[in-house]
């Protein structure tokens, strides 16, 4: 389909739905070099992928946040990670440089489980970081590090939003699974953590675990599509129990880094048969309430 063709998708689903705008709690943005290095590992179907993955919306920046303002998206986020120690600093004052410039964007920060981490937040949050990013997958640390006892606790207190990539998809690593995240939680149990991807494929799990914590959230990036579906479907029998916590559910699409449309990315949960209702919170309201827009 072409790009206007998606254009008139997404305004005929918003218009379906009653939705004058979309907020979109998982985007990703972050510095050209790191963005064309995280398009080539998803390009060659790296260790953590495990799948061919095309590349949707491979355009450059301008282009992406513009794409996003015209299917109606009046807020997003820029969520970028580190991968290894020592690049966590450098990345969030790009990411506050991009904030500043870059209205609609939520301003997002991240961290790693190293020396600097309890500073490295406390200085983006005197930037203005509004949520942070954590990739347990990439990252490959444990959550319960004790390099992070000085940045869940601050977290928590300041009820920032940290969106977690913590379910075992599309790979599972050593700190991957509703264990890890279960201990942290028992620490801190009012952290406003954001469980990605609904926590897929761990989705009963996490649904426990939302429902244990009432501080914790999840969003829906790439749940629901036929991509997904083929290899990590989600259990029809917990609908309802995914239903019951539409108030703590945010709309997540991980663009640009899927291989569907966004429309694609919007449309699967109504297909799946979560009512207009549930969609427009999860599309908008939740996050509206959540970020004070």
């Amino acid at each position: 389909m072409t790009e206007d063709g998606e254009e008139r998708r997404v305004a005929a689903f918003r218009e379906r739905l009653g939705l004058p705008s979309l907020i979109d709690s998982h985007t990703h943005f972050m510095p050209e070099r790191l963005m064309a290095a995280v398009w080539s590992y998803f390009d060659s179907a790296g260790p953590l992928i495990g799948r061919a993955w095309p590349i949707r919306y491979r355009m450059e920046e301008a282009s992406r946040v513009a794409a996003l303002r015209r299917f109606g998206v009046r807020a997003f986020t820029s969520m970028l990670y580190p991968h290894k120690p020592g690049m966590a600093r450098s990345l969030n004052d790009w990411s506050a440089d991009f904030a500043s410039r870059t209205p609609d964007c939520l301003h997002t920060a991240t961290f790693f489980a190293e020396p600097s981490a309890s500073d490295d937040v406390k200085h983006a949050l005197g930037q203005g970081a509004r949520v942070f990013k954590c990739h347990l997958q990439v990252g490959d640390f444990d959550p319960n590090d004790p390099l992070l006892d000085d940045v869940w606790g601050p977290l928590a207190s300041a009820g920032v939003p940290v969106v977690t990539h913590c379910g075992s998809g599309p790979v599972a690593t050593r700190f991957t699974g509703p264990g890890p995240v279960g201990t942290l939680l028992a620490r801190h149990p009012d952290l406003r953590l954001v469980i990605a991807h609904l926590g897929m494929p761990e989705y009963t799990e996490f649904l426990d675990l939302a429902e244990r914590y009432p501080a914790v959230m999840l969003d829906t990036t790439m749940a629901f599509a036929d991509f997904t579906e083929e290899k990590w479907p989600f259990p029809r029998a917990e609908l309802p129990r995914l239903e019951a916590l539409g108030d703590r559910i945010l709309l997540g699409t991980d663009f640009p880094n899927i291989p569907y449309s966004y429309a694609e990315a919007l449309e699967a949960p109504e297909r799946a048969g979560l009512p207009p209702e549930w969609l427009r919170a999860v599309y908008h309201d939740n996050a509206a309430a959540l970020f004070g827009l």
